[in-house]
């Protein structure tokens, strides 16, 4: 009996985990309750961001009464939104200014060793999509869902530098000197 777990062992210790694609960000988990005839029914919302340090983010937001679940839905919504968030030298090409209901957040591009200034929701979003230095200022409502979004219009509003320099019909090294 005890030899066969010692060969159990053997077998777990070759498989080794698998390191993660993607990188997840728990941004928010929110718990409502319901109240019922026999007491109070909590169910929890997730909003989540995930991205590979490469240039790839998305944000999903998951409901259900586990919070394993919840933040489990947000994830797998998160992987069907992700977008493309143009980086260059850890920083992003211009200063951008994204809106989303009362919330705007706005995205400026910073020196090689500046870090990451951002708070929260915009944080998680620049290190989940792999910026190494950015100054950001969240203005207007505070509201995490809220900044998410617009934090994503900003990403979505941002031009890639090749697609600048076809747009000016001048070489990409040019630009970019």
């Amino acid at each position: 009996m005890e030899h066969s777990r010692d060969r159990d062992r053997d077998r777990n210790r070759d498989r080794e985990a698998p390191e993660k694609e993607f990188v997840e960000k728990l941004v928010k988990l929110n718990r409502t309750a319901k109240v019922v005839k026999g007491g109070r029914r909590f169910s929890f919302s997730a909003l989540t961001v995930i991205g590979d340090r490469k240039g790839k983010v998305g944000y999903g937001f998951g409901k259900a009464n586990d919070v394993s679940e919840a933040i489990r839905k947000s994830v797998e919504k998160a992987k069907r939104n992700m977008v493309q968030l143009p980086v260059k030298n850890g920083t992003i090409p211009h200063e951008t200014l994204g809106v989303f209901k009362a919330s705007r957040v706005l995205l400026k591009p910073a020196c090689s060793g500046t870090g990451i200034i951002a708070g929260g929701p915009v944080r998680a979003i620049m290190e989940a999509g792999g910026v190494t230095d950015v100054l950001s200022k969240s203005i207007g409502a505070s509201s995490q869902y809220n900044v998410v979004k617009a934090a994503f219009d900003c990403i979505s509003k941002m031009m890639d530098a090749k697609a600048v320099a076809k747009n000016r019909g001048k070489p990409l090294n040019e630009l970019w000197g």
